[in-house]
């Protein structure tokens, strides 16, 4: 490994001076590291990469600490030699060795940062002529497609011959694919599921994901004699399971054949859409893609158990795998494949009347054509260091190119792009110890890569000592993003340690129930249980209590919340999930009951009153006496008893008789005793 600003290949010695010295000079100006509130290591190496540390004991034992922090030639001066001071330390180290065959240098970039800063460096990309090329064939074999690949018959020789133009070596191989071999993709009735085409009396082959037939070879004849062997299949949707078939062929290398010397072209041939990602619920598979080949006996086994893959994954494992990919669509479906097309980098889109050979072959050179002269860069980082990290890149053309956003049109062979490619670090992780990571640094469609390790400086080592000689500081080993002495409106100079121990808006450290140590808090233990969280704020025993237990002895306590085993519920878990359910279902039926039975009881006096309304009578038409008036309309009104007066008559004593009389009404048909 060589500093990368001594030798650089064929790059310009001025253009790379002035990369580093970015990341190495302040601009003129006041002395950014100087300064009284400075008062840790940790923000002294964050004011910027010039600034350094003093950490040797009797530095200005007079002055304040603040003064330990400045431009390391200020520091010498006075007194603190090199051995005694910390740096930020922003070094770009770059493996210089030059091959004359490559495409892409450096291959190997070393970086180390400090949270704040940034480093820069170039990586060059030359379009080498007459490179040797892969052309993988992905063909739709639906029964809409027979004639087109009949054309396809005729492709081989005369496109091998017409690439002579530009490659030194074609290869060529061949895949097939329908969709996914499950209703409703595919009709599933016995009959239909060996041939599709048993309706029409033709011989189809049965429905597949993604068979690959013909692994890269040079010789024309044996494609030839493939495609003439190939059949038709059939499914019942319109839309095909082209990005199914498109991952299978750019993963399964070994299958497939890819050469790691040429430049890979896979070309997709349909005349539908495609199926996208969360298509395959409408067949009940929920299971994301794994992106991994599943290929048995040339035949992707994971069709039917897995959803085609998401665009990002694909457009992921092109670029992975240095992949080209070519669309040719029937014109009809244009403008659906290129809203696609947008979305994966390094792809070409062709629009052809009919699949036939002089078109093909046009498309194939034109698109070889195109994709060679636009060079793009992509950067690629590790999920986990996304939020922690930023890059930026600027394309330098060569002449007779023009630039877009991550790279250059227009660049001929023999020719050089450029990239100045710069990399920050915004912090350290939550651990707070230093970090490796690598981003690799890929021209789309290029099978080279520069790999760039980057090394997260995030403690301040100070010595074999370990001692920073902060202002109030512990003997603690002092951390970038550790413990330190700041000031805090209205309260002067305080520990940053403290603060660091202290959730926000908080009094006291560690909620009272821990010891901060070094800017950690260190929680206590209990009888009771586990006491945990940064501040020490949770535990795992305040909950509510059943009968002396937490939690009824039937959950754990989590955040203060019980969280019930199966079958119970509650604030206390103290009720039976299943009695609970019951009661409230009993409760909900006898509401039930009785507000109908009212609103039964209403419409039953409503109606009454209505059909006595109907026949002339109300409650005040009735005599005291408890006849009747009756209307003409009740006329017709037949009696149902019998009236008769009896007057019995006793004589008691001879000279006083007794005289009563009896109205008595019985029912008709009774007879009168």
């Amino acid at each position: 490994m060589t500093s990368w600003p001594l030798t650089y290949g064929s790059v310009p010695l001025c253009l790379l001076l002035i990369v580093a010295l970015c990341a190495g000079t302040s601009p003129p100006g006041d002395n950014l590291c100087s300064s009284a509130l400075i008062t840790s290591c940790k923000e002294c190496l964050r004011r910027g990469p010039q600034c350094s540390w003093c950490f040797k004991e009797d530095f200005l034992e007079e002055a304040g600490a603040g003064h330990r922090c400045d431009l390391q030639v200020n520091l010498l001066r006075r007194g603190c030699g090199p051995e005694f001071t910390e740096n930020s330390d922003v070094k770009v180290d770059v493996n210089a060795t030059v091959v004359d065959s490559t495409q892409v240098s450096p291959r190997d970039i070393a970086v180390t940062l400090t949270p704040g800063s940034e480093a820069s460096f170039v990586v060059a990309v030359k379009q080498l002529p007459r490179y040797p090329v892969d052309l993988y064939y992905l063909v739709d074999v639906s029964a809409s497609m027979q004639e087109n690949l009949d054309h396809l018959k005729t492709v081989g020789v005369a496109l091998s011959l017409r690439m002579t133009e530009y490659s030194s070596d074609l290869w060529l191989g061949f895949g097939s694919f329908v969709d996914k071999p499950v209703s409703p993709y595919i009709n599933v009735h016995p009959t239909k599921i060996n041939n599709p085409c048993s309706d029409y009396e033709i011989r189809c082959r049965p429905a597949h994901g993604f068979h690959h037939v013909l692994s890269m070879t040079g010789n024309m004849s044996e494609f030839t004699r493939v495609i003439k062997r190939q059949r038709i299949s059939g499914n019942m949707d319109t839309p095909e399971g082209g990005l199914d078939a498109m991952l299978q062929a750019t993963v399964c290398q070994r299958a497939v054949g890819w050469r790691p010397e040429a430049k890979r072209l896979l070309l997709l041939m349909t005349d539908q859409p495609s199926h996208l990602a969360l298509d395959s619920r409408l067949a009940g598979i929920v299971i994301p893609h794994d992106g991994l080949c599943h290929l048995e006996n040339n035949v992707y086994t994971g069709s039917t158990r897995m959803d085609h893959p998401s665009l990002g994954q694909l457009s992921d494992k092109l670029l992975e795998n240095h992949i080209h990919s070519i669309f040719a669509v029937e014109k009809q479906q244009y403008q659906w494949y290129e809203e696609l097309v947008r979305l994966l980098p390094g792809s070409y889109l062709g629009k052809i009347g009919f699949f036939q050979s002089p078109n093909l072959i046009d498309l194939v050179v034109d698109s070889y054509k195109s994709l060679l002269t636009e060079v793009t860069l992509s950067v690629s980082l590790d999920d986990k260091a996304l939020n922690r990290y930023w890059t930026a890149v600027s394309p330098i053309c060569p002449e007779g190119a023009t630039a877009k956003e991550l790279g250059c049109l227009g660049v001929q062979p023999n020719q050089t792009v450029h990239f100045n490619i710069t990399i920050g670090l915004h912090t350290c992780p939550d651990h707070g110890a230093d970090e490796d990571i690598q981003v690799m640094v890929r021209p789309v469609g290029y099978n080279e890569s520069t790999t760039v390790r980057i090394h997260s400086k995030c403690q301040c080592g100070c010595g074999s000592t370990r001692r920073c000689h902060e202002s109030g500081r512990s003997p603690c080993a002092g951390t970038i993003d550790g413990p330190g002495w700041e000031q805090k409106p209205h309260r002067g100079l305080v520990n940053e340690s403290n603060w660091n121990c202290r959730a926000e808006g908080a009094q006291v450290d560690c909620s009272s129930r821990g010891v901060c140590e070094c800017g950690r808090c260190t929680c206590e233990h209990s009888r009771l249980g586990t006491i945990y969280g940064k501040y020490c704020e949770s535990d795992d025993f305040s909950c509510s209590y059943k009968d002396g237990l937490l939690c009824a002895g039937r959950g754990a306590c989590v955040l203060g919340e019980c969280v019930c085993e199966d079958n119970w519920t509650g604030d206390s878990c103290a009720c039976v999930s299943a009695e609970c359910a019951s009661r409230g279902r009993l409760v909900g039926t006898f509401l039930s009951v009785c507000a109908l039975t009212v609103l039964c009881g209403l419409v039953v006096v409503a109606v009454s009153r209505l059909l006595l309304q109907k026949r002339g009578w109300s409650p005040g038409d009735a005599s005291m006496d408890g006849e009747y008036n009756c209307t003409g309309k009740e006329l017709s009104y037949i009696p149902t008893s019998n009236e008769k007066t009896v007057t019995y008559r006793r004589d008691r004593p001879p000279d006083h008789s007794m005289e009563m009389t009896v109205h008595v009404k019985m029912p008709l048909g009774e007879p009168w005793q």
